[in-house]
Formats: C-alpha cells, sequence, structure tokens
C-alpha cells in the first residue's frame, strides 16, 4: 500500500445511533486508479459508511482525508467539489428531462456556467463535445432525447453513471449499480462499469459477488460495522472467516 498513493482515506472512523455502534474504528484506504470492492452481508454497515464518507452523516469520532485533505467536516456538496462523487442505489434523476438536457446542465454547471445550460447546448462546442462523449460513454446516444421516465431501468443507471462522471470525480463511489437491473440490460451495464476511466478511483458498494470479483482488484469485508478482512479477490475468495461468514448469511456463492 505504501508504494500506491492513497485518495481516500478513514481513520478511526466510528458512528453510533444512540447505544448502537454502526460503523466500528474503519480504516480504509482507496488508491489512485484503484478498482476497489466494500463488500459484507445485509446489515454490515456499508451504506453508514458510505454515508460517512460522502457527508450525509456525521461522524461520532475519526478522520476522512480525500488526497491529503481532511474532509470530515465538510458538507457534501463541498466534498463533491473536491472530487468525490456518488451514484446512488435508489434511483433519482430528473424524469421530465431527457439525458442530453440533463448531462448538459450538469456539465454547465461544472464548468462555471451556471444554470445556462438550454443556451449553451447549442452554441457552446466544449459542452456538446463532452455531453456526446458521456453519451457515447455509457452507451445512452440512442435514448439521449427520450425523458428520462420512459428509459428501461439499466439506461436509467448509466444516466446516473453518466451523471457521476459529469462531475469530473477522482474518487467514485459506485453504491450497487446492478440493484433491480434486469438480467436482460444488465451486461451492458457490467460492460461500462469495466470501462469506467482508469485516472478515476473507484469504490463499489455491491452484493452481486460476480460483479465484485470481476471488477476489483482489492476488497474490503464489512461485518457488524467493523473490518474483517481485506485483501486481493484471490485472497477474499478462499479467506476462511469470509466464508463463514456469508455461508453464515445464505450468501456464500460465489465467495
Amino acid at each position: 500500500m505504501s508504494t500506491q498513493e492513497i485518495v481516500l482515506k478513514t481513520e478511526g472512523l466510528v458512528k453510533r445511533f444512540g447505544g448502537i455502534t454502526a460503523t466500528d474504528h474503519v480504516n480504509l484506504s482507496v488508491t489512485r486508479g484503484a478498482r476497489h470492492a466494500l463488500i459484507g452481508p445485509n446489515g454490515a454497515g456499508k451504506t453508514t459508511l458510505i454515508n460517512l464518507m460522502t457527508g450525509v452523516l456525521p461522524a461520532t469520532q475519526g478522520r476522512i482525508t480525500l488526497e491529503g485533505q481532511d474532509i470530515t467536516h465538510l458538507a457534501p456538496h463541498q466534498r463533491v467539489r473536491r472530487g468525490m462523487v456518488r451514484t446512488f442505489q435508489i434511483n433519482q434523476l430528473f424524469n421530465s428531462m431527457t439525458p442530453l438536457e440533463t448531462l448538459a446542465m450538469v456539465v454547465s454547471q461544472q464548468r462555471g456556467l451556471g444554470n445556462r445550460w438550454w443556451q449553451v447546448l447549442g452554441s457552446n462546442e466544449t459542452v456538446v463535445a463532452r455531453c456526446e462523449e458521456l453519451l457515447a460513454m455509457f452507451r445512452l446516444s440512442e435514448v439521449m432525447n427520450q425523458r428520462t421516465e420512459h428509459l428501461a431501468y439499466g439506461k436509467r443507471r448509466l444516466l446516473e453513471m453518466a451523471i457521476a462522471l459529469a462531475c469530473e470525480p477522482r474518487v467514485l463511489l459506485l453504491d450497487e449499480p446492478v440493484a433491480g437491473v434486469p438480467a436482460g440490460e444488465r451486461e451492458e451495464l457490467l460492460q461500462t462499469v469495466a470501462a469506467l476511466p482508469s485516472d478515476v478511483s473507484v469504490l463499489l458498494i455491491e452484493h452481486d459477488m460476480d460483479l465484485v470479483f470481476g471488477f476489483a482488484n482489492r476488497i474490503t469485508v464489512l461485518v457488524n460495522g467493523a473490518v474483517l478482512t481485506e485483501g486481493t479477490p484471490q485472497e477474499i475468495a478462499n479467506d476462511p472467516q469470509v466464508k463463514a461468514v456469508y455461508l453464515g448469511h445464505g450468501e456464500s456463492a460465489h465467495v
């Protein structure tokens, strides 16, 4: 780990809700360009940990740093500006807007053009070019003028990732990208996840072990709010502790 630059780090991170410790002194490091997965059985505290990292929840104690800067007490939007962006497990999109309009709005705001996306869409070549690039990258070109509410669910998840990448993240938190996606739409999504830019460090939260082991080069296992173990996919697959945890929760497949 010492030979690689750490871009996102938690140190002794704790979150208590009354007498319940949901996050228990978690130390986690994500290196530059990483493909890092966070896994664990239901109730392990994965979502709470991500909410702490993104500022949705305040930490009870501990520290979070992004590219060496302490962000523990920053608001969520300030963390986004610093380069940490999250996709949400529950789809949150602008239903009445098209993918092109949505991306034009995000790209315009990112480039300091405010909300004038409808003006720049036809006149600002850099915004148009970036939108076209994102639409192609996330396989949305053919549906770019359809209202989001009419898109297939898999396409909505792809749009969500495109929005996140439009924010130009250095660290991308992928929150269960294939959750609820029908089998027939998953392959396109999986291929797109695999093709994310190599300079973006990705922390993936996922239940789908096929996706985890196909994507990640490092895996952290969370159990009861604490880190059980961390290692390469092969190390995790062969770890007796991990097998015991998943067998005990009926989730032993592919581990």
